[in-house]
């Protein structure tokens, strides 16, 4: 069953980025498994996503982040014809991109590949304008009226 998201786009201003989100999940296509990843959440702010990239070194991937959307790709140069035969290829090498929708004021902070792993970390970071602020009850301000000039 697809949703009709065009009542919604006619009737609000700036969620046409969220409406699109629910379009690509109400899309049906079959989302990719390769390569498997994980998200763990390790602050109150941070989060960590892994993905299995066994086989891809550090110059095989790309990292960038835009609009947020985080977009993680690997691909392996084509080397020369091996000296031996391959029998078996259950390590897969075959290239991929992996988007993630990223929320409002989540960055990347920083990458690493150890293991076969590639992990990213990504930090929640609200404007300071933003946060929630406490309003002290006082005192009314006064109002002064200007007096009129005889």
């Amino acid at each position: 069953m697809r949703l009709d998201l065009a009542p919604l786009y006619r009737n609000t201003v700036g969620f046409d980025r969220l409406f699109s989100i629910f379009d690509q999940l109400n899309g049906g296509e079959a989302a990719p498994s390769y390569p498997p990843y994980n998200i763990e959440r390790t602050g109150e702010n941070a989060y960590r996503i892994t993905l299995a990239v066994a086989g891809f070194g550090e110059s095989d991937l790309t990292i960038e982040s835009r609009e947020n959307v985080l977009t993680i790709k690997g691909a392996k140069e084509q080397k020369e014809a091996p000296s031996s035969e391959l029998l078996y290829q259950g390590i897969a090498a075959r290239a991929f991109e992996r988007r993630f929708q990223l929320a409002d004021h989540v960055s990347v902070t920083g990458a690493a590949l150890e293991h076969g792993l590639l992990h990213v970390d990504l930090v929640r970071e609200i404007p300071e304008q933003q946060k929630p602020r406490t309003i002290a009850i006082g005192k009314p301000a006064r109002v002064v009226e200007a007096k009129k000039a005889a």
